[in-house]
């Protein structure tokens, strides 16, 4: 006679269920999140798509996504073009970035540990005041920002360019909630030991807070790349201009371009995909950290 099967206990159960909805959860949002992904990729790769098209395949319909004539024309006819000097205005856009995107950091890492740490008369009213330009629309600054760089005689130069953002509101607050988050006992273990406030600032607290820093690297260097109006009114030689100013040339009054236009904007797209890959590590402890845990 065969044995009787015993049931298996209501807990078991219960975490069997509780494991099967846990795997549906997980997978309706990786289902999500792949379709969100998709929605910020299709552009870019119809950017690319378009860039590798010939002429005859710019406009046809219906709409294809891999070209028939795969060619690389469009990449030659702007940078070989002497007419176009598209290396220079990489090389420009690729140095003013870079500078403003140190100076950035750096100076808002500083004035974010001033207002996190130091006491002093008027501090709190201070920070409070400067988030304030934070719902100022920034195009209320292009004038003034103007007139200065034209009394300081520095139109058409590239300091007319990078000076005026060598500071970021948004960076200074950023980085003064990640200083806060950083415990005080590690600065006092380093002023015990003999150092000073310069040296707990750049060996003690600067290697901690190289996650947030990386994504005010990113979100600075990403800003200035893509800077369109303020290089087109401080930049009037051709060769001193930017890449986004520089592309706007391909640009006709009635005739468009597509695939030089979409070749351009890969490359200057390339750059910031390259930083952010390099950089995401450091995004995403960003986001992850809160504090330290002793």
């Amino acid at each position: 006679m065969a044995a009787a099967t015993t049931p298996a206990p209501a807990n078991v159960r219960q975490e069997s269920r509780s494991a099967g909805a846990s795997v549906i959860a997980r997978i309706l949002l990786y289902a999500v999140l792949i379709l969100i992904a998709l929605f910020f990729l299709l552009p870019l790769l119809w950017m690319f798509s378009t860039s590798i098209k010939p002429r005859s395949e710019w406009v046809t319909l219906p709409l294809t996504w891999i070209p028939h004539n795969l060619t690389w024309e469009n990449y030659t006819s702007i940078l070989a073009n002497p007419t176009l000097p598209i290396v220079r205005w990489f090389v420009n856009s690729v140095g003013i970035s870079l500078i403003v995107t140190v100076l950035v950091v750096l100076i808002d890492a500083m004035a974010g540990y001033a207002y996190a740490r130091l006491n002093f008369i008027g501090r709190d009213a201070l920070f409070a005041l400067l988030l304030a330009t934070l719902f100022l629309p920034g195009i209320m600054f292009i004038v003034p920002n103007f007139l200065t760089v034209a009394r300081l005689d520095w139109l058409n130069t590239y300091q007319g360019v990078f000076v005026p953002g060598l500071a970021s509101v948004f960076g200074v607050f950023f980085l003064r909630q990640f200083f806060q988050s950083i415990p005080k006992e590690l600065e006092e273990a380093a002023f015990i030991d003999g150092a000073g406030p310069f040296t707990t600032f750049f060996r003690v607290v600067l290697p901690l807070a190289r996650p947030a820093m990386a994504t005010l690297a990113i979100i600075t260097f990403l800003g200035s790349w893509n800077d369109f109006l303020w290089p087109l009114l401080i930049l009037s030689d051709r060769t001193m201009k930017t890449l986004p100013v520089g592309l706007a040339e391909l640009q006709g009054a009635y005739v468009f371009e597509y695939g030089p236009l979409m070749a351009g904007a890969v490359i200057a797209a390339l750059p910031v995909l390259i930083l952010y890959l390099f950089l995401q590590r450091y995004i995403v402890q960003s986001v992850a950290m809160t504090g330290l845990k002793g």
